[in-house]
C-alpha cells in the first residue's frame, strides 16, 4: 500500500466514521445531535448574521438621530439600520430561545410574519413567536422536528383539572385546561389517535379529586378498561339516557346549593359571594366532574322512529350541560369521528358549545371544518395534511383563532389501567350515580 493510500485510510476512515455516526445520531436521536452539534452551529449562525438577516426580513428601523450625529462623529462606518435589541441565546434541550426587545414602531405580528425565513436564514426546524410584554417578545427556536418522536417535557404539578396530554410543535406541552376551557371536543377517523387521547385525559386526571363519568356506547370498549377510576359509566344508549337524566338531577342540585349560598344578608363579605361552585367554601363544594363522551354519533344515530323521542332528550340534555355545567362544576369531552349537522337535530348547537377544538387525522374536508372550520379556518388544511404514519398527530384550535399542531405521545392501555386501579381510592362517592358504577369498580 502506497503512502498516500495509507494517508488517506488513516484520514479518511475516521471522517467516515464520524459523519455516519452522526447521521445515525441525527435520524435516530435527534435531541442528542441536537445538543452535540446542532446547537453550536445554530447558534455561531445565529450570533453572525442576527444583524443581516434582521435587514433582509425587514424587521429593523433607521437609527435615530443622536445616533446618526454619534456615529458621524466618531467613525466613518456606513449608517446601517438597527434591528431589534436581542438578549442572549439561552439554549434547551430541542432548541435556544431568544428575547428581542423591539423597535419603536415595531410590533410583534412583524416578527411573526417573518418566522419562516428566519427559520431558513438559520437552518433550523422552526421559529416561533410568544409576547412576553409590551415590546418585548421570544423566539423559541426549535432545531428539529419534536413531533416525529414525541418526549414530553416535565412538567410541574399542573393543577386542578390541568393535564398535560401532548406536546406541541413548539416543544411546549399542550394542556388541557378544563377550567380556562370547560368543554371539549375532539374528531378523529380510525386508529388516527383519538382513543390515545382520551387515554392520556384519564390517566392524567386519575389521580386528582375529580369524578369521572363515562359514555361509551361501543359496548364500553374504549372506557371499560378504567372502571375503577369511573364513578359511572353507560355502555349503550338506553343507559345513557338514564346517565345524563342523573346527570342533570347533580347540576340542578348543584344550581340550589349556589343559590342558598347567594342568599346575601347584610354584613356578607364579598369574597363569600358567588356565582359558581369554586366561590363556595371547601367543606360544601361538590367535587368537580368530567364527562368523557366516546363515538358521540351513537347517541344521535337511531335505528326507529320510536328511539327518536329519546335521542331528541339526550341531546337537549347534553345541550344544558354544555350551556350551565361549568359553574356547576361539570365539565364535558366529546369524541367522535365526524360532529355535523346530519347527525340530526341540536347536533350544530351541540358542537358550538364546546370551546375546546382537537382534530385528529380525518376522512374528508368537511370533517376538518366541523372541527376548526368556526374558529380557526386557517387550520384546517393543516388538520387535512395529517399524513396517516403519525398516528396521535393533530391540530388544536381555541376560540381566539390560533392553532397549533400537536402529538400525543404513546401510552399502553396497561399503563393507563393500571394508573386507574392505583387510584381507585380517590373515587368519590355520589350517591346519585350509584347505580351506574361500573361492575369491579
Amino acid at each position: 500500500m502506497t503512502a498516500d493510500a495509507t494517508t488517506l485510510l488513516s484520514v479518511g476512515g475516521p471522517l467516515a466514521v464520524l459523519g455516519a455516526g452522526a447521521a445515525y445520531t441525527r435520524a435516530r436521536h435527534p435531541g442528542l445531535y441536537w445538543t452535540g452539534v446542532g446547537l453550536p452551529i445554530a447558534t455561531a449562525r445565529l450570533l453572525a448574521t442576527y444583524a443581516s438577516v434582521m435587514e433582509a426580513c425587514g424587521l429593523t428601523v433607521p437609527p435615530s438621530r443622536l445616533r446618526v450625529l454619534a456615529l458621524k462623529a466618531t467613525t466613518r462606518r456606513e449608517i446601517r439600520p438597527v434591528p431589534p435589541r436581542r438578549g442572549l441565546p439561552r439554549p434547551t434541550s430541542t432548541g435556544l430561545r431568544l428575547r428581542l426587545r423591539l423597535a419603536p414602531g415595531q410590533e410583534p405580528a412583524d416578527v411573526a410574519a417573518s418566522a419562516e425565513r428566519l427559520r431558513h436564514a438559520w437552518g433550523v426546524h422552526g421559529v416561533y413567536v410568544t409576547v412576553l410584554k409590551p415590546g418585548v417578545v421570544e423566539l423559541r427556536v426549535v432545531g428539529f422536528d419534536v413531533l416525529r418522536h414525541v418526549r414530553m417535557p416535565r412538567v410541574p404539578e399542573p393543577g386542578l383539572l390541568r393535564v398535560p396530554v401532548a406536546l406541541r410543535e413548539d416543544a411546549t406541552p399542550y394542556i388541557r385546561d378544563y377550567c380556562a376551557v370547560p368543554h371539549g371536543l375532539t374528531l378523529g377517523a380510525t386508529l388516527a389517535g383519538k382513543s390515545m387521547f382520551l387515554r392520556h385525559l384519564v390517566a392524567g386526571l386519575a389521580p386528582q379529586p375529580v369524578a369521572l363519568v363515562g359514555i361509551d356506547c361501543k359496548r364500553g370498549v374504549e372506557l371499560a378498561p378504567f372502571t375503577p377510576r369511573l364513578s359511572a359509566l353507560a355502555t349503550d344508549p338506553a343507559e345513557a339516557s338514564g346517565l345524563l337524566s342523573v346527570l342533570m338531577k347533580e347540576m340542578e342540585d348543584r344550581y340550589d346549593l349556589i343559590r342558598a349560598r347567594q342568599g346575601i344578608a347584610p354584613g356578607t363579605p364579598d369574597e363569600e359571594i358567588t356565582s359558581d361552585v369554586w366561590g363556595l367554601p371547601e367543606p360544601e363544594r361538590p367535587v368537580p366532574l368530567v364527562l368523557l363522551v366516546d363515538e358521540v354519533a351513537e347517541l344521535f344515530l337511531v335505528a326507529s322512529r320510536k328511539d327518536e323521542e329519546r335521542r331528541d332528550e339526550m341531546v337537549t340534555q347534553l345541550i344544558r350541560l354544555a350551556q350551565l355545567g361549568r359553574a356547576a362544576g361539570i365539565y364535558l369531552e366529546v369524541c367522535g369521528q365526524r360532529f355535523g349537522a346530519e347527525l340530526g337535530k341540536g347536533a350544530t348547537m351541540l358542537r358550538a358549545q364546546l370551546t375546546g377544538r382537537v382534530c385528529h387525522r380525518v376522512n374528508d374536508e368537511a370533517s376538518a371544518k366541523m372541527a376548526l372550520g368556526d374558529i380557526a379556518p386557517e387550520a384546517v388544511m393543516a388538520a387535512c395534511a395529517i399524513p396517516p404514519e403519525l398516528p396521535g398527530l393533530a391540530v388544536a384550535g381555541d376560540t381566539s383563532g390560533g392553532w397549533s399542531r400537536i402529538r400525543t405521545p404513546y401510552l399502553s392501555l396497561t399503563d393507563a389501567a393500571a394508573t386507574c386501579r392505583n387510584t381507585a381510592h380517590l373515587t368519590p362517592e355520589l350517591p346519585a350515580l350509584k347505580r351506574f358504577r361500573p361492575a369491579g369498580a
